[in-house]
């Protein structure tokens, strides 16, 4: 996470950057992931006119002054160092740029879920699941690639009931809004444990989770990685979300494997495309299903093998 410097009360950083409408998504994307709620909020626009063809504005908005250097950094790792070298700062009179910037947002459909704001919160239809997210919130509102992925891939398990009926323990890992938690509690009606390092995280999540009634079957902690004993009190899992990025999903592989009940799902996400086979790597003992790319980023569905009969034995359940 990326923490930004305190700036005056009077003003907000503004960082822009037009370029083709795929390095704007992969930049929007990343500085959404790599920021604390409520401090960033990230908006792509087309640039209109014919001069602007095939160009997008990506617009990022900070409550505080950030680290130019470090947003420079996420903008070139995302699309090449002359995306980090074109960002443009500068500084607004105070108004609520964050909120203002995502009260606009259209819903977002992923399969039977859509991911809207309050203002959409009448307009969805009957047979789809609708998990409202406050629009000060700077990620996790379901329109960037790694989110929907993992909404698409959810969508994909509820298809099957043979594997849904088998469904007892959820994990969401690094729940940030929460949006994960919450979709996979009212579509499956199981109980959801999910953590995030950030207490800020933690905080918003709790209030998504209760704006969308999923509290009695959602626990939110705060917790760093699997080691936690809320985690482990409740392991094994039968479905465990990982969108977070990379690195931590690299280093965490052996005991995100473990913690996977055999016969269960694994589902990553938080990877650019070209980090997929990366990913793969590291989780080569588990069985890959489906692979779902969205603007360019990854999310990986994989499942744990049963490999001997007492895999499948009972196990004791908990409270």
């Amino acid at each position: 996470m990326i923490y930004p410097t305190q700036s005056s009360a009077d003003t907000t950083s503004l960082a822009t950057l037009i370029t083709d409408e795929q390095s704007a998504r992969r930049v929007a994307d990343l500085i959404a992931e790599s920021f604390l709620a409520d401090e960033v909020a990230v908006s792509l626009t087309e640039v209109a006119g014919e001069a602007g063809a095939g160009r997008w504005r990506v617009a990022i908005y900070c409550r505080a002054e950030p680290e130019q250097s470090a947003l420079r950094a996420l903008a070139a790792a995302a699309a090449g160092p002359q995306a980090g070298k074109a960002l443009a700062f500068e500084q607004l009179k105070a108004k609520d740029w964050v909120g203002l910037s995502l009260a606009g947002l259209k819903p977002v459909a992923a399969g039977r879920f859509i991911v809207h704001g309050a203002h959409d919160r009448n307009r969805i239809p009957v047979n789809r699941i609708g998990v409202e997210i406050e629009a000060a919130l700077a990620f996790g509102t379901g329109h960037h690639g790694t989110t929907r992925g993992c909404l698409f891939a959810l969508d994909r398990l509820c298809k099957s009931r043979g594997r849904v009926r088998h469904v007892r323990r959820i994990l969401d890992l690094g729940t940030g809004s929460g949006v994960l938690a919450i979709a996979a509690a009212r579509s499956l009606r199981r109980r959801v444990l999910a953590t995030d390092i950030d207490a800020d995280s933690v905080r918003v999540a709790h209030g998504n989770i209760w704006l969308n009634r999923a509290g009695p079957l959602v626990e939110v902690v705060n917790a760093n990685g699997l080691t936690a004993q809320a985690v482990r009190a409740r392991a094994p899992f039968d479905l465990v979300f990982a969108n977070i990025l990379l690195g931590p999903l690299q280093r965490l592989a052996s005991p995100l494997t473990k913690i996977v009940a055999p016969g269960g799902h694994l589902v990553l996400s938080g990877l650019l495309t070209a980090q997929s086979s990366a990913a793969l790597s590291a989780y080569r003992a588990l069985k890959l299903e489906r692979r779902i790319a969205i603007d360019g980023w990854t999310t990986l569905l994989f499942r744990r093998p049963l490999r001997r009969r007492s895999d499948v034995a009972p196990r004791h359940s908990h409270p």
